[in-house]
């Protein structure tokens, strides 16, 4: 995870300037267009193999896709408005970023408890697929990665996504060298954490937005009410 990946924290201006800008560009929307329909193509693949499988990082992974495919149709409603609202929308990515991290963390200690050993061909196969569908999204969506806090929460979601299915694939190595099922549970607690740190970044951005533009001058508000 290279340090450009990380969340930075800029000033209002900067971030405003780049949400206006990816309002206004319609190449960013067809980003976030392909972006939702890769993903949820995915969520519906890897939950049927995940399944199959009985492979837990493999369900993390799916339901991932599918709360990435929500972030983008999030992010796409709220694109255009006022700063404060796509805040709040990013305020309830990280929520649900939160809430699947706890999840994934539940599930995966009950996979550990009954020690249920995946199947390690079918992990491999739908994990290959999945980074190679997160990395070209990931490779559209560079270029807007930096920004205010919606922009931000759509990269670090892929990003994390990314980073999630190359640890599936060394998983299924793992658990196809092994025969047993700790390198499933072992990926899937790391990819529990990501979820729970990204959820503490976007919220920790979102957050001083919220502040910032509460302590904004009146015409600076009235301005960005305009936008809407």
């Amino acid at each position: 995870m290279s340090a450009s990946c990380h969340s930075h924290s800029h000033g209002p201006g900067h971030s405003h300037d780049h949400g206006a800008a990816a309002a206004s560009s319609p190449a960013y929307r067809r980003i976030l267009w392909i972006a939702l329909a890769v993903n949820l193509a995915m969520f519906a693949i890897e939950i049927s193999a995940g399944v199959a499988a009985q492979s837990v990082s493999l369900l993390a992974d799916s339901l991932d896709f599918l709360g990435d495919a929500g972030n983008y149709g999030i992010s796409l409603f709220v694109l255009g408005m006022a700063i404060q609202w796509r805040a709040r929308a990013s305020l309830l990515k990280a929520a649900s970023m939160g809430a699947f991290g706890l999840w994934i963390a539940i599930t995966t200690i009950n996979h550990a408890l009954a020690g249920t050993v995946p199947a390690a061909p079918v992990m491999g196969v739908v994990g290959a697929l999945a980074l190679a569908a997160n990395f070209g999204v990931a490779l559209l969506l560079y270029r807007w990665r930096e920004g205010d806090s919606n922009m931000r929460s759509v990269w670090i979601c892929t990003r994390n996504d990314a980073i999630g299915n190359v640890a599936v694939l060394v998983a299924a190595a793992g658990v196809f060298g092994s025969g047993t099922g700790w390198p499933d549970y072992v990926v899937a607690a790391i990819m529990s954490g990501l979820a729970l740190v990204g959820a503490f970044q976007v919220t920790r951005h979102a957050i001083a937005e919220l502040r910032q533009s509460r302590e904004a001058p009146p015409e600076t508000k009235a301005h960005a009410v305009g936008s809407l």
